[in-house]
This record gives structure tokens, C-alpha cells and sequence, in this order.
């Protein structure tokens, strides 16, 4: 029978699963917002916390059933999906943004979404045609005169 553990290392355990999570989403925010170029590692947010990132990495799959990367990459992922909506950027400069060279990020976005970045622009716009030089998509509308 396996022992029971203390609801003080229970709670310990989601107080440091906390701390890492808005550690995470502050530094992707830093990235997002160009106040941060380089994308931290597990090791520089175990620093920040004053934790070693063993420690991190096991308390975290201990409170979670995820690794810290799961967080780290789901996290990243909505945030290259809602730019990818927004369709104000292109798909290189939102992998370079994200401190992904554009191959990578591609094969990135693959691997978790199961398409391409433009394969997901294009489903999360719809059908583009193109018009002259504009590019229409379901949203807008045409005027004939």
C-alpha cells in the first residue's frame, strides 16, 4: 500500500506548479511584447523560483501529470494560433517573434496542430480569393457599383 502524502507537500507542490505558471506566461508575455528576445529554458525559471529544475520538472509532473514543456509549448502554441487569426503579421515574422527560425516553427506548429501555420490561417479565415491586389476572405463584403 502506498503511503499517503502530506497535504503540506500537496500543497507545496501546486504553490510551485502556480509560481511556474505565471513565471511562463510573464516571460511570454516579455517575448510577445519584444521586452525579452530569448526564450527561457525550465533551468532559468527553476533560478527565478530558487528552485533546482529537477525539482521543478518532477513537483510539476507530480502536481500535474504534464512535464513542464507540455506547459511551456501549449502555452506557445495559443499564442502563434491567435496571431495567426489576427493575420496582421506574417507567418516568419511570428515565428521569429516567438525566437523560432521559420522552419522550425512550422514543424513545431505541425507536430502539435496536426497542420501547417498557413494551413491554420487559412482554416481559421476561411476561403481567400484573391481580387486585383486585395484578398477577400467570409469577413468581407463586396460591393458591386
Amino acid at each position: 500500500m502506498a503511503a499517503k502524502i502530506p497535504k503540506k507537500i500537496l500543497a507545496r507542490q501546486h504553490e510551485i506548479t502556480g509560481i511556474f505558471l505565471a513565471e511562463v506566461d510573464k516571460h511570454l508575455s516579455d517575448i510577445v511584447n519584444q521586452r525579452a528576445t530569448e526564450m527561457f529554458e525550465i533551468r532559468d525559471i527553476a533560478n527565478l523560483m530558487f528552485i533546482h529544475p529537477t525539482h521543478l520538472s518532477n513537483t510539476i509532473k507530480l502536481a500535474t501529470g504534464n512535464s513542464p514543456c507540455f506547459f511551456f509549448e501549449e502555452k506557445i502554441l495559443d499564442i502563434a494560433k491567435a496571431m495567426l487569426e489576427k493575420n496582421d503579421r506574417s507567418i516568419s515574422s511570428i515565428a521569429m517573434l516567438l525566437t523560432y527560425d521559420p522552419s522550425n516553427f512550422t514543424k513545431f506548429f505541425k507536430r502539435f496542430t496536426g497542420m501547417t501555420p498557413k494551413q491554420y490561417r487559412e482554416a481559421a479565415l476561411g476561403p481567400v480569393t484573391q481580387q486585383g491586389s486585395v484578398a477577400l476572405n467570409k469577413n468581407t463584403v463586396l460591393l458591386t457599383i
